[in-house]
């Protein structure tokens, strides 16, 4: 006997017992047949289309569904690499950016225009400059090979150059980031022989030069020049937060010894022209080589400040003895007071 009516038409029923479907929920078989068409589409077999869930869409995720697994295999996928062309100028940009830093902060090369220099530098070399070191308040020193900027007069006029505006424009940008040298900029390169407060001299005829009165033993002086040349100059005492230079190449040299009429300064240059000092020859590879402190202004009694240095540290230890010699005395004389006690009347 029938105990509920159903719209199956003609499906068989369910038996008594069946255990397989759990109660309360529709199963496949309770689907009315009309719905299951609708769900399968038409094309479709109806009895192919069993899950209650909507099928999933081209991208993945389920109609009226949370399409988490959707999200998931897209997650999945590996990522399109950038194109190279599109990376290229960001790292043009980086790359720039770097090279400016380093020209700023760290080393700049610097190619050598003319043989004052020579045999320690030859024309068309290129040095690195330590620009680092001065950041942190380090002044120039004896025997340092250094760059500096004119101090106005040095290397006189130059004509101008018409470059065009193109090849005008790519030198100022790649002398911006240090390149290239500069077209307006005009430095200089030669050998600290004295610094602030020493007193320098060359009397010439083969003599040598001396700083504080101790003569320099210069082995880098081109081969067959004299140490000061036909210019023989001094005494000169070299003011405060100024350097005395020279080079190499004594008969070759346009250096302090020839600008001691430009100012009140006697050819000296300011210690805040100095762009930083030489320390390595970089280019060509068979001229590698550091440029090191020679020896000789090593030697002792060269510094003015240490040859002042015995007297103000002898000075220095002589006034806390004495004073230490002149407390002991007064307490020596405090214990030999006897008291003596005053007669009873």
């Amino acid at each position: 006997m029938a105990v509920g009516a159903r719209s199956g038409h003609g499906e068989p029923e369910r038996r008594p017992g069946r255990t397989d479907e759990p109660s309360g929920e529709p199963s496949g078989g309770d689907v009315p047949q009309e719905a299951r068409s609708q769900a399968a589409g038409p094309g479709q077999d109806a009895t192919t289309v069993t899950s209650s869930e909507p099928p999933a869409s081209e991208d993945g995720a389920g109609r009226g569904g949370s399409g988490g697994e959707g999200r998931g295999a897209r997650r999945d996928e590996p990522k399109k690499q950038r194109s190279f062309w599109k990376e290229l100028p960001l790292l043009i940009g980086i790359a720039l950016v770097l090279a400016l830093l380093i020209k700023t902060f760290l080393v700049q090369a610097f190619s050598i225009p003319s043989e004052s220099m020579q045999n320690t530098l030859q024309r068309g070399d290129r040095v690195l400059v330590d620009k680092l070191t001065p950041w942190f308040g380090s002044k120039p020193e004896r025997g340092e090979v250094v760059v500096f900027h004119d101090p106005g007069g040095w290397l006189g006029e130059s004509p101008a150059t018409d470059q065009g505006p193109v090849a005008g424009g790519v030198q100022k940008v790649l002398s911006f980031i240090g390149l290239m040298p500069s077209a307006e900029e005009k430095d200089l390169i030669k050998r600290v022989i004295a610094v602030g407060g020493d007193t320098v001299e060359c009397k010439g005829n083969n003599e040598p030069v001396t700083v504080n009165g101790k003569a320099l033993d210069e082995p880098y002086i081109f081969p067959g020049n004299t140490p000061c040349g036909d210019k023989p100059f001094g005494p000169i005492k070299v003011p405060k937060g100024r350097i005395w230079v020279m080079g190499d190449h004594r008969q070759d040299s346009l250096d302090s010894r020839y600008h001691q009429e430009l100012d009140r300064f006697q050819g000296t240059v300011s210690e805040d022209e100095v762009v930083g000092r030489a320390i390595v020859v970089a280019w060509p590879i068979n001229r590698w080589a550091t440029l090191p402190v020679p020896g000789t202004f090593d030697q002792p009694g060269l510094s003015a400040a240490a040859a002042a240095a015995p007297p103000v540290f002898g000075l220095a230890g002589a006034v806390p003895l004495v004073l230490w010699r002149r407390r002991r005395t007064l307490r020596k004389a405090e214990r030999s007071i006897v008291v003596v006690p005053a007669a009873k009347g």
